[in-house]
């Protein structure tokens, strides 16, 4: 079975996050650096059978788009120009920065190791696609 992939597409970094083959697990990937997102995606879809993206998108507390919505908005256009085939879903990414910055308190992590925000990206990917998968069962 393909995987399920998921991306917190941010204006500097990306969290990558992805299922295992049965799609039952979510686990983050990476972050990478935004402008090369296309480019780490075309590498990854190469190696590994993907039949869904699921994409952040960044909303207020009143449902209305956030700041960064249209940063998001053409990194989708870009991708399904790039990738017409792949099935793109978006999904709201309200609160996974917060419940990823609160994961990393509850894991032990030290002050110091819950500063990388890249960390903070890919574990905010990863609580995307668990979210999913768990609405999808």
């Amino acid at each position: 079975m393909p995987r399920i992939l998921a991306i917190d597409y941010g204006k500097k970094r990306t969290g990558i996050a992805v299922t295992d083959e049965m799609q039952i697990i979510a686990s983050g990937l990476t972050t990478i650096a935004s402008e090369t997102a296309l480019q780490f995606l075309e590498d990854y879809f190469a190696k590994e059978k993907v039949s869904l993206v699921l994409i952040g998108e960044p909303k207020q507390m009143d449902y209305s788009p956030s700041e960064s919505a249209e940063i998001i908005d053409k990194f989708v256009e870009k991708f399904q120009k790039k990738f017409p085939e792949m099935p793109v879903k978006r999904v709201d990414e309200r609160f996974t920065s917060k419940m990823a910055f609160q994961t990393m308190i509850d894991s032990g992590m030290k002050k110091k190791q819950r500063q990388n925000k890249a960390l903070i990206d890919e574990i905010s990917a990863t609580i995307l696609l668990q979210d999913y998968l768990q609405q999808k069962r």
